[in-house]
């Protein structure tokens, strides 16, 4: 049986690498129904995109990537999440104004929250309440990799770590 009834696993993914995918696995098996939401139109999104301008970092690539990798998993669904309009007066997301998008896209309610930030706990149970943020390989452990990383690799080295 699993733990929870609906669960969420959200981010820009730029890219989705095997890390993330760990992440997607781990919290599946955990979920009767797992959104997997790619946010994109973001603040952070959009500073990496004023020097970065490869096709893999588009959000259209990253849809059509995320959605193919993601679409013989059983109980998981990828949603795409245009997050343009949540911004603050001075810029930075607005996270708030995501929340109701979140639930929205979502079917309105979250037994849990997956992610690898312990910093997100206070927003999470603010944004979420009733939701378990459930911390998945804090440390990388399994996979040391992050988008960071992938974005500052070759293309070469990249290509080992994409799913």
């Amino acid at each position: 049986m699993k733990k929870y009834k609906v669960g969420m696993y959200g981010g820009k993914f730029m890219p989705f690498h095997k890390g993330h995918m760990y992440c997607v696995e781990y919290a599946a098996k955990m979920c009767e129904k797992l959104y997997v939401i790619l946010f994109h139109g973001g603040a952070q999104e959009l500073e990496i995109l004023k020097t970065r301008h490869e096709d893999w970092l588009q959000v259209k690539s990253r849809e059509e990537h995320m959605a193919n990798a993601l679409k013989d998993m059983p109980g998981v669904e990828f949603v795409s999440l245009d997050v343009t309009a949540c911004k603050k007066p001075d810029g930075t997301q607005d996270w708030d104004a995501e929340t109701p998008l979140v639930l929205e896209a979502c079917g309105g309610h979250l037994d849990a929250v997956f992610g690898s930030e312990p910093d997100y706990d206070d927003y999470y149970s603010k944004a979420y309440p009733g939701a378990k943020y459930e911390i998945i390989d804090v440390d990388r452990k399994k996979y040391n990799i992050s988008g960071t990383m992938c974005r500052a690799m070759s293309e070469e080295e990249r290509a080992k770590w994409i799913i």
